[in-house]
């Protein structure tokens, strides 16, 4: 996302060179990063979420089959700890089917290793010299074997491209991700038929340094969808422990909410869960396929336990869904919160418990405290 010799040029050649300011835009919904950006913070990415309107980030993760962005798992990190959706982009040079699952091989095994949560978009950019000189049909079938490969590791996919590639060299039907820079975005919708539209390449933040690519988004694909899942090396435990009165049995449920008639968990037992489903509002640990734990029968005295790092904590937010600062000094992992038996939905967070006065922790990271009654 970086290679944008084309509308540079493109810009200088209009006789845009002259203009200082930033460009005017519809919405800032989405940034993306890289290592041209460094190391981002989480004050960074708070300052874009609460000041800006952004909901998304996507990192660059890698490139061909020899490149991993050095600021990828800490991008992942920061972003997640600001209330953010974290997505990931490899940078695409692959010229054949089997080049591009090599590399979706290498990039989302990459996206793992880097705390990339399942559930979020890997986006293959397209727009190399590799590329450049195939037939429209070979890039159909490069893009697809890619976007295939990445789904087998628990990601989706999208395409990213210029549009003086579109219907040229590579078709984006469906979904996409579109780069196309107007003198002025105010009020614009290019591509609205796609899911986002990269309005420019400069933007400036005031919480932060340096130039930023922005975008437009048309719908939830980079902001639905993401497993709230704990990174395994930073846990202090994953374990739920099922409590209830006289050691009842409770069911489980399928995806749906629906219960699974003769499977019961039994009250007293220990289950593994790195991630939380919620349905039709109600919390529900994951402890296997299609086995859900309703997170209620799992909190005793309505105590939840931060369940997360205890060198670094988590952030809370208040009711409009704006960071909290320096609350994850306070909200330590394994750290015990007092709780209401219910979830709240907030405004860029997701579901979250009410643990104080206006102060929500969200609801993947905190779990039932396992105390026995």
């Amino acid at each position: 996302m970086k290679k944008k010799l084309v509308y540079i040029v493109s810009l200088l050649i209009a006789g845009l060179f002259f203009c200082t300011t930033d460009v005017t835009a519809a919405k800032t919904d989405m940034v993306d990063v890289s290592n041209h950006n460094g190391y981002m913070t989480i004050s960074n990415f708070q300052d874009m979420l609460n000041n800006y309107g952004v909901k998304a980030v996507v990192t660059k993760i890698s490139e061909g089959t020899y490149y991993h962005d050095y600021t990828a798992a800490n991008n992942i990190y920061t972003a997640q700890q600001a209330g953010l959706y974290i997505n990931g982009y490899h940078f695409a040079r692959y010229s054949t089917v089997a080049g591009a699952i090599a590399e979706a091989d290498y990039a989302a095994t990459l996206a793992k290793s880097d705390g990339l949560p399942v559930g979020s978009v890997l986006v293959t950019d397209v727009e190399a010299e590799q590329q450049n000189g195939l037939s429209r049909a070979t890039n159909n079938a490069n893009n697809k074997a890619f976007m295939d490969q990445v789904a087998k590791y628990g990601y989706r996919s999208d395409v990213y491209t210029m549009s003086s590639w579109l219907g040229n060299k590579m078709d984006v039907n469906t979904g996409g991700w579109i780069a196309s820079y107007p003198y002025n975005a105010s009020g614009k919708s290019w591509y609205s038929g796609n899911h986002a539209w990269q309005w420019g390449s400069t933007y400036n933040f005031a919480g932060s340094y340096g130039n930023f690519d922005v975008s437009q988004n048309y719908d939830n694909f980079y902001t639905a969808d993401q497993v709230a899942e704990v990174d395994p090396r930073q846990t202090i435990n994953n374990v739920v422990s099922v409590r209830g009165n006289n050691y009842k049995a409770y069911a489980t449920y399928d995806s749906t909410g629906i219960a699974n008639e003769g499977t019961n968990v039994v009250s007293a037992t220990d289950w593994v869960s790195n991630s939380i489903a919620v349905i039709n509002m109600k919390p529900y640990y994951i402890i296997g396929a299609d086995t859900l734990i309703p997170q209620a029968i799992t909190i005793f005295n309505n105590i939840v336990v931060v369940n997360y790092r205890s060198d670094y904590g988590v952030l809370a937010y208040n009711s409009k869904g704006q960071s909290i600062k320096d609350s994850n000094k306070t909200f330590k992992g394994g750290t015990n919160w007092k709780t209401q038996d219910k979830l709240v939905k907030l405004p860029n967070v997701g579901y979250a418990y009410k643990v104080a006065t206006d102060e929500y922790i969200p609801a993947k990271y905190a779990q039932g405290s396992g105390f026995k009654d």
